[in-house]
């Protein structure tokens, strides 16, 4: 283990293996589902909190299978410049973020039982694709951030079957606000993605990673940063066009600062340790721009 941290607890140190930061990415969508959910006149609260701890206990495992299987692939190794990886410092052993990956899979799973009874076999299916795309995002035969569709992962996971999950196992049906909705969700999750891919672009192409930085350039992946800005800044007017929302949804437009503000660092050519703190930004920019979205809907008749 790397001297700096064996002082650290073992508490502090699966604190750091579960990366606390990148938890608004589960949060933020469920809640806007709840939003939906509740403007339908029917809302489960004890399938909405179910909701919320499966979401928590995948992002968790697949945080955990990111971990593991990047440092045995040789993608997080001491260049790495961002934050410390547990398997890689040494910090826990594989076999110890292995159990985790499965304690927390396992939890989930168990708590989608619940949501199975209540919700029938769509709630099964989302289920088990969920856990399936969490473990294959790094780790199986064909690991999807190895071969260039993390961000279509990412899209369709933290957008449409988080926020559209989450509206129907709470309210059994999905109205159409909630397929703009969750575009704008998984636009601004891709962006957490892009600001990552752009810090590790050198590591992940040592380590045999495809994705957009890698491919095409910082330059595409900066105006992908844009475009999903793009994406989820229409998505308010575009409901309101459509008579799906009220007015109320433009709140999420107060947003916006804080994401400009993260694309124009971007541009500006901050690299490697210097993202790190973007990391979180944009992470928190998601659940910001999802609460206010959040807001707009629920004020809505």
């Amino acid at each position: 283990m790397e001297p700096e941290f064996t002082s650290l607890s073992l508490f502090q140190r699966w604190w750091l293996a579960i990366r606390p930061k990148t938890l608004p990415a589960a949060i933020a969508p469920v809640v806007l589902g709840w939003s939906i959910a509740i403007n339908t006149g029917s809302f489960n609260l004890a399938a909405a909190l179910t909701a919320l701890l499966i979401a928590l206990l995948v992002q968790i495992g697949t945080n955990l299978v990111n971990d593991v299987v990047d440092f045995s692939r040789g993608a997080d190794t001491a260049a790495r410049t961002g934050p410390a990886r547990v398997t890689q410092t040494g910090m826990l052993s594989p076999r110890q973020v292995w159990g985790g990956v499965i304690v927390t899979f396992g939890l989930a799973a168990l708590a989608g039982s619940y949501l199975v009874l209540i919700a029938g076999w769509p709630a099964l299916l989302i289920g088990l694709a969920a856990l399936l795309a969490g473990a294959a995002y790094t780790a199986g035969p064909f690991p999807l951030a190895y071969h260039g569709l993390g961000d279509l992962f990412v899209f369709l996971f933290f957008g449409f079957a988080a926020v559209g999950g989450t509206v129907y196992v709470t309210a059994e049906s999905i109205p159409p606000v909630t397929w703009v909705s969750a575009a704008a969700a998984g636009a601004l999750t891709v962006n957490i993605l892009v600001v990552n891919n752009i810090r590790d672009i050198e590591t992940d192409r040592a380590a045999g990673r495809c994705n957009i930085p890698v491919v095409f350039g910082r330059q595409a992946a900066e105006w992908e940063y844009g475009l999903m800005l793009a994406i989820a800044y229409a998505a308010p007017f575009i409901l309101i066009c459509l008579g799906l929302a009220s007015p109320w949804v433009v709140l999420s437009v107060l947003a916006l600062p804080q994401g400009v503000g993260i694309w124009q660092k971007l541009r500006r050519g901050l690299a490697g340790r210097e993202l790190n703190p973007m990391l979180g930004k944009a992470a928190q920019h998601l659940l910001f721009y999802c609460l206010l979205l959040a807001a707009g809907i629920l004020l809505s008749p």
